[in-house]
């Protein structure tokens, strides 16, 4: 396989890995630190349960590592720098649609509360 679409085909699954919103709200709470599937759980509304499904997806392609405290596993990101990247990425969200206007309310808010 050529080296540019090998580069691409690796992108474009590291892409899809971060193409859920409910995996990129786990990727903005680990942003500030580690954290356990049950604070998780609680920052995002979600069931434990789901939390640690997209927590094996993210650990599989490697975006998120785990360590151990007894019987607790703690998760935090492998990059700092792709907790920035995500908000950067926000400035080429331009919603179109008659939701705009509140769309971009919400963009600028999650950009305003994840560069904290």
């Amino acid at each position: 396989m050529p080296y540019r679409l090998l580069a691409a085909t690796e992108l474009a699954e590291f892409l899809k890995v971060l193409s859920h919103p409910r995996r990129i709200q786990i990727l903005e709470e680990l942003s500030s630190g580690e954290r356990d599937v049950a604070s998780l759980a609680s920052a995002t509304g979600l069931a434990p349960s789901n939390v640690s499904q997209h927590l094996m997806l993210l650990r599989a392609r490697r975006v998120v590592a785990e360590r151990r405290e007894g019987r607790r596993v703690i998760y935090h990101l492998r990059s700092e720098r792709l907790a920035t990247w995500i908000v950067e990425g926000m400035d080429f969200l331009a919603p179109m649609d008659d939701r705009a206007d509140e769309v971009r309310k919400a963009i600028k808010k999650a950009k305003s509360k994840w560069s904290e």
